[in-house]
């Protein structure tokens, strides 16, 4: 299942990226295809399965992945990605590293929940606190926020005022903390430290559910109150 996307806009109305969500496995996750208007140049954020599916929103795209990312190492959001760069060819960046006992442990992960299972994958890349990432022709900011999984990592682009939140905030609600390495002081330490400061207006695409932006979670958020 993927979302549809409206009717291409002519080149000089379109906008610096596109971002195609696809819904995967039974957890729909929201799995992020994104890419250049421009040059069709993009990557696949949190292919947690799937794997059909995306190749072929790849295809209808005509998206030149060049690079998949992570935000943490959940079944859900990594159960894809050793078969997804395999067939693509592509490098894999992300998460943090503190997160790599969970990506080695998702074979368990799949027992534990009752779903496929998956195969661990090896990222080329951990990223830390600080780094930058380029992917869709853009470079974003990571920011690692624990509390939900101890490697998170969140994805700004400060020019765009939008981040990619993955398991970390949702509309009206925040990432599960009843997991192993969860902590909920943690969490909501890394939303009002990490997250909040950045701007009332930045929008963001979390990992399950609709987007939101972090002002209207400030006002609205239960968990934030």
């Amino acid at each position: 299942m993927t979302q549809e996307t409206e009717t291409p806009l002519p080149d000089n109305e379109q906008p610096p990226i596109q971002i195609m969500v696809i819904p995967v496995t039974a957890f729909q996750q929201n799995c992020a295809l994104v890419w250049d208007s421009k040059t069709k140049a993009g990557a696949v954020i949190d292919p947690g399965g799937d794997v059909p599916t995306i190749l072929k929103a790849i295809e209808e795209q005509g998206v030149k992945v060049e690079k998949i990312v992570l935000t943490h190492g959940h079944i859900d959001h990594v159960g894809g990605a050793a078969d997804l760069a395999a067939e693509l060819g592509v490098p894999v960046e992300g998460p943090h590293e503190a997160d790599r006992m969970l990506i080695e442990r998702v074979a368990d992960q799949a027992r534990q929940f009752g779903v496929s299972e998956a195969k661990p994958v090896e990222p080329d890349r951990w990223l830390v606190d600080g780094d930058t990432m380029d992917m869709a022709g853009r470079t974003f900011q990571v920011l690692h926020c624990p509390g939900h999984a101890p490697g998170h990592v969140v994805f700004f682009e400060p020019e765009l005022r939008f981040a990619f939140s993955g398991d970390v905030l949702f509309a009206g609600s925040i990432g599960r903390t009843d997991l192993p390495g969860a902590d909920h002081a943690t969490l909501i330490a890394s939303i009002k430290e990490k997250l909040l400061p950045l701007g009332d207006d930045i929008s963001f695409l979390p990992g399950h559910g609709p987007a939101s932006t972090f002002g209207h979670e400030r006002e609205t958020n239960p968990f934030l109150r």
